[in-house]
């Protein structure tokens, strides 16, 4: 599907699932995406050593080179058991033009992705790359890494795939309306209710108050941040005093 819908070229991007408590399967370096079979997989445990069992196939490969990136999702989210690292067009090339996707714009994305930061540039299959995601990835689930690709993770290899899709469609719907004149983000009240439908999804993260209130100007009104129930409580009296009015 990656190779499929040109979310990654060639040979790049990468894959993993955690299996158990101490494996974690992983593409191959050097192999495109699009033509990998289940023997390629390549097993490590969560050193990112290679474990002793492999298929004939796998003990002649390596690992991705973006493994320590994988493997420190794993190590910071116990609820994370698939990793996607894949260069979408459109995401990359917002990230190129200095466009963030940290804004609520694209209702879907608030309740499924919440806010999606930009990390600085840090060369590919680098260290200061596992380090760019180190801080960010323990409370986001879709992150752009500037001028390279993106990283999204989920309970499983599948959703974090779907959540792959929902990035990239969201980022070609804001460029292409940034061509046609803006891509204004969404009322505060109506981001509010959004959020109330991401808690009620499940999608809810540790640190999501403060990035609604910085990205998406849902905050309390003295510049303190409050709890969500407080914000949607605070609407739900508006409305009435506009209703009775």
């Amino acid at each position: 599907l990656m190779h499929q819908f040109e979310f990654v070229d060639g040979s790049s991007g990468n894959i993993s699932a955690r299996v158990g408590p101490e494996r974690v399967l992983v593409t191959p370096s050097g192999l495109p995406k699009g033509f990998l079979k289940p023997e390629h997989m390549i097993a490590v445990n969560m050193d990112g050593l290679p474990a002793a069992e492999q298929t004939p196939v796998a003990s002649e490969l390596n690992p991705t080179s973006e493994l320590p990136m994988h493997m420190e999702c794993y190590r910071q989210r116990d609820d994370v058991n698939g990793v996607v690292h894949a260069h979408p067009i459109f995401s990359v090339a917002l990230s190129i033009a200095g466009v963030p996707l940290d804004e609520c714009i694209i209702p879907e994305a608030v309740v499924i992705l919440g806010t999606v930061p930009t990390t600085p540039y840090s060369n590919p299959a680098s260290e200061e790359n596992r380090q760019a995601i180190s801080g960010l990835i323990g409370s986001h689930d879709a992150i752009v890494l500037k001028y390279h690709g993106t990283l999204t993770v989920a309970h499983d290899v599948g959703a974090a795939y779907y959540k792959l899709e929902t990035l990239e469609h969201s980022a070609r719907i804001i460029a292409m309306a940034r061509m046609l004149g803006g891509a204004p983000p969404l009322p505060p009240e109506q981001v509010i209710k959004l959020i109330d439908a991401r808690d009620k999804a499940g999608y809810s993260r540790l640190g999501d108050a403060e990035e609604f209130c910085k990205h998406c100007n849902i905050c309390h009104p003295s510049d303190q941040h409050t709890d969500r129930d407080r914000l949607i409580q605070s609407v739900k009296e508006d409305v009435i005093r506009a209703l009775r009015s």
